[in-house]
């Protein structure tokens, strides 16, 4: 039979439970959250970009949120050592093998570049200059890493139904024995940006070679805090026996648990991320569900785009709210330290070497709402005043006027009452997921659950 020739030539996996995760083949439009989104846009321009902008807060984090990104869709990166299969799970979460649009993969390290995967009416390719000229696109501010970057950053515009829902970005895989200044760029600097705003993160491994070494140690220390992002997938997983693979499973645990610092570690999916059949006498079952699993998962972003958004830019707010009462509490221990006779600069020396004689750190822990694990790093505002003159900034007190309010009015009332209310004024849907079918034993959290 025709089947028969098909195994024996060229087994290939059945798509549909992939379609029918993801509902690909739904005919539905995909929900509209323009007014949501311009709401969101709103209160960051009038309640919390006044201060930042005040209190040059991007110039602490290196951060700075555009329109584009506000309206972005779900960011979705791919991590990993070189040859672990990303590009490969990217081509076939997107079906594209064998089509014009694939990837091109292969066992020597083939990803050079960042590539991003949007939606588009017909298949484009958009140089990364052109990316970050865009200010309507979310990666303008890619532009700050330099040429030689936008050289190996590359836009793909692919009319696919799930890439009108989310973007996937796949990335040169990490080379442990090359040094980082051999890429030209700031390839850390560029992993954090991409980091700080994906919604989920898949760090893949392959099982034949777990090699935890220094530029992987480096991208974890990177992830701290996005714990709840990221999902470690042991790809390939039916290329090894089953005792085999419970050996490799402990051990990637054992490598990596010195770096992931928390008391839940990240979900870890096993199975093998590609179009061609399972290998014979694996665990077919178990990888099925766990890619299910795995689907299930970027469903819920999908479905939490506009809640994770909101999150995003109150967590965002907590930040820029607390640098200007830290940079306000600087500036009012300074002036309370100047005299007529005093130097400005040895005053202000003196301070920034020891904050905590002058207890401006446990000042701003006595305020409303400040947790201690929100605070940044001291060493960081020696950098800050560095650049900026700590008398180029006004005491928050006087950052108030009679039509516009007060700035930090503004932003708390944002913080405690202006998002909160816009994320409950989002209905919310009844999941259609059903772990029971998959058995993947939870549903997936919603990001920033802490806030």
């Amino acid at each position: 039979t025709d089947d028969v020739e098909d195994v024996e030539e060229f087994p290939r996996r059945d798509r549909g439970h992939i379609e029918n995760t993801l509902r690909l083949t739904e005919e539905k439009p995909a929900d509209d959250y323009t007014v949501a989104l311009q709401k969101l846009r709103k209160i960051y321009h009038s309640s919390i970009k006044p201060l930042e902008l005040s209190y040059k807060y991007n110039e602490l984090r290196q951060y700075e949120i555009t329109d584009g990104e506000i309206t972005s869709k779900p960011m979705v990166l791919f991590l990993g050592p070189w040859s672990v299969g990303k590009s490969t799970m990217i081509n076939y979460l997107l079906g594209l093998d064998e089509t014009p649009h694939q990837l091109y993969t292969g066992a020597e390290p083939t990803t050079s570049e960042f590539t991003v995967l949007m939606h588009g009416p017909k298949l484009k390719t958009i140089e990364g200059i052109v990316m970050a000229a865009d200010s309507a696109r979310s990666f303008s501010p890619l532009e700050k890493f330099g040429q030689n970057f936008l050289e190996k950053l590359i836009g793909i515009e692919i009319p696919h139904k799930l890439l009108e829902r989310v973007t996937f970005v796949d990335t040169p895989g990490i080379i442990e024995n090359r040094k980082q200044q051999e890429r030209g760029y700031p390839f850390n600097d560029v992993c954090q940006w991409f980091i700080d705003r994906a919604d989920l993160i898949f760090v893949v491994f392959d099982p034949t070679k777990l090699d935890v070494g220094l530029e992987l140690e480096m991208l974890f220390r990177q992830l701290k805090g996005r714990e709840s992002q990221i999902r470690i997938i042991l790809n390939k997983a039916d290329s090894l026996a089953t005792q085999e693979l419970m050996r490799v499973y402990g051990a990637l645990f054992w490598s990596l648990a010195p770096l992931i610092n928390v008391t839940e570690p990240p979900r870890v999916y096993v199975s093998s991320f590609w179009p061609e059949d399972y290998q014979p006498e694996t665990h077919r079952e178990l990888f099925l569900k766990e890619e299910i699993s795995l689907l299930e998962d970027l469903t819920q972003v999908i479905e939490n785009r506009l809640e994770n958004k909101i999150a995003f830019i109150r967590q965002h707010a907590i930040r820029v709210r607390i640098h200007a009462l830290l940079v306000d509490r600087y500036l009012h221990t300074y002036k309370d330290k100047m005299t007529f006779f005093s130097d400005g600069e040895l005053v202000f020396k003196d301070i920034i070497e020891d904050p905590d004689k002058f207890f401006i750190f446990k000042t701003i822990l006595a305020k409303t709402n400040v947790s201690k694990f929100d605070l940044p790093n001291r060493e960081a505002y020696k950098d800050f005043f560095g650049v900026n003159s700590i008398t180029s900034f006004k005491l928050l007190s006087q950052q108030c006027s009679y039509m516009g309010g007060c700035l930090l009015e503004k932003i708390e009332r944002a913080i405690t009452h202006e998002l909160p209310d816009l994320l409950g004024s989002i209905s919310k849907k009844p999941s259609s997921l059903n772990c029971d079918v998959t058995g993947c034993g939870e549903a997936p959290k919603n990001r920033y659950k802490k806030h």
